[in-house]
């Protein structure tokens, strides 16, 4: 008996995994201010859900998403800029969270890596070219 409740427990965690408490009430909700709702939205959509990670905050369900939304619309409304916004999240999250890092030592193998694909693509496909010539 102790074996099938111990695995009923393992397997009904997961459900149990979201609270119960209600979304952050600027999670779902728009700013009255179209402008900067706009701000907001346009912030979001590139601020990394850390649940989801292929997502932005905007798209994802995930309640730390919601949250985050929430904080986002906060921070706007109360008239800081979204640079003032993303680096307060970089801050606390990490450069991670933003689509778009900044350029620093740590980072420039992450801007580099598309040109030196673009230019190892190039370099093989010159190289097949060559060889169907000769």
């Amino acid at each position: 008996m102790r074996v099938i409740l111990t695995l009923l427990l393992l397997f009904a965690s997961p459900a149990l995994a979201d609270s119960s408490l209600p979304p952050a009430r600027w999670a779902n909700e728009q700013l009255p201010d179209p402008a900067q709702e706009a701000r907001a939205k346009a912030l979001m959509e590139e601020l990394r859900c850390l649940v989801c990670q292929g997502q932005s905050i905007a798209d994802s369900n995930a309640e730390l998403a919601g949250d985050m939304r929430a904080l986002v619309r906060q921070r706007i409304a109360a008239g800081e800029s979204p640079d003032q916004v993303r680096a307060w999240l970089i801050e606390r999250y990490g450069d991670w969270v933003s689509y778009r890092p900044p350029v620093e030592p740590l980072t420039w193998p992450l801007w580099a890596a598309p040109l030196l694909l673009v230019l190892a693509g190039a370099w093989l496909l010159r190289k097949r070219l060559v060889r169907r010539r000769g």
